[in-house]
């Protein structure tokens, strides 16, 4: 038998304001039809004036522990997935730490843009197969339109604010994809494309936040190529087939890539989770966002198999293949 961290519960926090397309439209040289044609985009989610990261980050996690039918005072490590914290430091999984009331355990960020999710995810089932913890609370949390300048409609249209967390818990298995739980992660970056996505800001270099700069058609052609690519190595890592895979669960960026990354990969559309219409993309947040919308509408059930996936600046990019 071997140790596995098996998903025991999924929750999620958006804020109350929604900005549909038509409100961006009145600001910026932009339509709805041409954002919707672009990128499947119609509303994104706004945090109000102080709303913070930690703020929609901590209510995610509470939401996800009551699913679990835990409280603080069961957990033993925090991961907070976010390029948004509230503080340079201290680090924001600190702020949901307090508020959960669980002192002295472990608690930090991890910052990996939009495939933050599945590097804390990665880190935190690490840390519960080496056996140093028994449960841990993953969070992808962002207020990312922070970060974007009201003026560049190439970049301000897409993104969004929103927070997604899991509860993991130790369990065992017998070491084969029918396992319940976390069957393989799988984690790159390539630091030569570093500035094709990018805030052109930070305390080392301008003391400043800035603003999102993309190389859209750049991004675009890596994200497919690097997202069926680790789809793949995760299916092979596993021995199992696409056609084994109930639903994709994948960072939600662009339509348009989600539709080409299944094309290149043969899968089925309707196995994929779509929620970039509703949250546009929140970086960290969209993929568990999305695991909690298919968890949620009773898509995604017990035993099936989900494979997530993402790509984000750095560039960074990873899978992870779980059976819920």
């Amino acid at each position: 038998m071997i140790r596995r961290s098996v998903i025991a519960g999924v929750g999620a926090y958006l804020p109350e304001r929604v900005v549909p397309n038509a409100e961006l439209a009145a600001k910026v040289d932009t339509s709805d039809d041409w954002i919707v044609e672009r990128t499947g985009i119609k509303q994104r989610y706004m945090a109000a004036e102080g709303e913070f990261t930690s703020h929609l980050a901590i209510k995610a996690a509470t939401h996800a522990l009551s699913r679990a039918n835990m409280d603080g005072k069961d957990l033993d490590l925090i991961v907070v997935a976010t390029t948004t914290p509230d503080n340079t430091f201290p680090a924001t999984a600190a702020k949901v730490q307090a508020a959960l009331g669980r002192s002295g355990i472990i608690a930090f960020d991890v910052q990996a843009v939009c495939s933050g999710f599945v590097y804390a995810l990665s880190v935190a089932d690490n840390f519960i197969k080496a056996g140093q913890v028994e449960s841990a609370l993953v969070i992808g949390a962002e207020t990312f339109t922070r970060l974007l300048d009201w003026n560049d409609r190439t970049t301000c249209v897409l993104f969004g604010d929103g927070a997604g967390a899991v509860v993991l818990q130790a369990g065992q298995g017998e070491g084969t994809a029918k396992d319940r739980g976390i069957l393989s992660t799988h984690l790159h970056s390539d630091g030569r494309y570093y500035d094709m996505l990018m805030v052109d800001g930070g305390p080392s270099s301008t003391q400043t936040t800035g603003h999102v700069h993309m190389k859209g058609r750049e991004v675009f052609r890596h994200a497919v190529v690097n997202l069926a690519d680790t789809v793949r190595e995760a299916i092979e890592h596993n021995q199992v087939t696409i056609d084994d895979v109930d639903w994709l669960v994948p960072h939600q960026a662009n339509r348009r890539i989600l539709d080409s990354t299944a094309d290149k990969l043969n899968l089925d559309p309707a196995k994929v989770i779509i929620t970039v219409d509703q949250h546009a993309n929140t970086s960290a947040a969209s993929i568990p966002l999305a695991l909690n919308q298919g968890v949620t509408d009773g898509r995604i059930k017990p035993g099936q198999l989900v494979l997530m996936e993402a790509m984000g600046g750095g560039f960074t990019w990873g899978s992870a293949l779980v059976r819920m």
